[in-house]
């Protein structure tokens, strides 16, 4: 007697495969929300940060420049466009600094381009590096002074303030306007080094206990570009200072007549 097989019903295997085809579709989406998710995001920090942060930034340049009082003083010690002429103004001047997030000056680098102007606010929280431009660390020297004037500002987001420190050179002039007048400091060299070391802020930068007797400017932002698991460090010497009544150097006295003189 043959025994009669008993019929596997096909109805199993195809509601399985209904269900694995639901699945992978809702994985599917979840996965192409998530990639546009991370798509706005980045859109967010490499683009509207920038925007954000440049509207405020060149509101804060124009609240310096009310507080000055109208246009920079034309140079007094050579035309427009010509090397300013070495010029002994003395000792130089060197204000107090200002309470949190108050407004230091504008600092002016022409290796960044010639429409570079950036507020120096008091301060290195989120709130001024992620708003207001290069942040002063509160505890190291003001502009002029024999120490290390120190500032902070982001690579890629929030104005990427510092984008191009990377492109310096030795001999590169850097520009610091203030109150009191214009100081110029000569870029030096860069160093890479892990966020643990703050011995970059001493007085005389990687030298605790050193009594210093020269003026530094010290700034820092993350490395690489993309990332911060480094920090890019750029020293420079003070070369000269010139106060406010002489005017600004020559060499960026259009510079500050754009970012000051429309205040």
């Amino acid at each position: 007697m043959v025994l009669q097989e008993k019929a596997r019903p096909a109805a199993v295997p195809a509601a399985r495969a209904a269900v694995l085809r639901g699945t992978v579709q809702v994985v599917g989406e979840l996965l192409i929300t998530a990639g546009i998710i991370l798509l706005l995001f980045v859109a967010w920090q490499l683009w509207w940060t920038n925007v954000e942060s440049d509207a405020r930034q060149s509101a804060v340049i124009k609240e310096f420049a009310n507080e000055l009082g109208g246009a920079p003083a034309p140079p007094t010690d050579a035309a427009p466009g010509t090397p300013s002429a070495p010029v002994d103004y003395g000792t130089p001047a060197v204000a107090t600094a200002p309470g949190h997030a108050g407004t230091i000056g504008i600092m002016y680098i022409p290796r960044f381009g010639n429409s570079y102007t950036r507020p120096i606010v008091q301060g290195t929280t989120g709130d001024v590096l992620d708003t207001l431009g290069l942040g002063h660390y509160a505890n190291t020297a003001m502009p002029g002074a024999v120490g290390n004037f120190a500032v902070a500002g982001h690579r890629q987001t929030h104005g990427a303030v510092l984008d191009n420190i990377h492109t310096l050179v030795p001999g590169d002039k850097i520009y610091v306007q203030t109150k009191d007048g214009y100081y110029v400091y000569v870029f030096r060299n860069n160093q890479i080094v892990m966020p643990s070391r703050t011995d970059v802020l001493e007085p005389v930068p990687t030298r605790p206990g050193t009594t210093p007797t020269e003026s530094f400017l010290t700034m820092t932002s993350c490395n690489p570009r993309f990332g911060a698991e480094e920090r890019i460090i750029a020293y420079a010497l003070l070369d000269s200072w010139r106060p406010a009544s002489a005017g600004p150097p020559a060499e960026i006295a259009a510079q500050v007549a754009a970012a000051v003189g429309g205040g």
